[in-house]
């Protein structure tokens, strides 16, 4: 039973240098770094969606109080 846990243990940490090694190698950071590009380009075209909605949001909100104005002129000019 103790030699099948020292093997797993061995085993284990042999897996675990070779899956840092991997990670580590000049592939996997030309991976991270197209992914990392991606994702800024993404955050890019997010913004800009996000500034057009702001934008359409206070004009709805301007036009929105011109409507409230001119209706409340209006039962002003109505009661008197």
């Amino acid at each position: 039973m103790k030699l099948k846990g020292i093997g797993l243990f061995a085993l284990g940490t042999l897996f675990g240098l070779e899956g840092i090694r991997l990670l580590s190698s000049k592939d996997a950071k030309k991976v991270y770094t197209h992914c990392t590009a991606g994702v800024l380009r993404a955050k890019d075209c997010v913004m800009d969606q996000i500034t057009t909605l702001q934008e359409n949001c206070s004009d709805i909100y301007e036009e929105a109080k011109a409507i409230n104005e001119e209706r409340a002129e209006k039962e002003a000019v109505a009661e008197e």
